[in-house]
């Protein structure tokens, strides 16, 4: 397990011994676990979202979640 990703709106947990990726976008309260071919794109476009300029990658990053939308179906619990 290896944490790839943590802010105020989004955790993302990479499990590179399945393949897998763990996404929790906070605004939401909800999350999903990628795997295969999704995770992949999500690894490369979220890299591609935090190499843009600081002062425009909350946007872009919201944005970019939206697309993942309909995948985050499992209700996060935050302990």
């Amino acid at each position: 397990m290896q944490i790839v990703f943590n802010n105020p709106v989004l955790y993302v947990v990479s499990y590179p011994s399945v393949d897998s990726i763990e996404v929790i976008d906070k605004r939401l309260g909800r999350g999903t676990l990628l795997s295969g071919d999704t995770a992949a794109r999500f690894r490369v476009e979220l890299a591609s979202v935090l190499e843009g300029e600081e002062d425009e990658r909350d946007a872009d990053l919201d944005v970019f979640l939206d697309q993942f939308d309909a995948l985050m179906t499992q209700p996060a619990i935050y302990q």
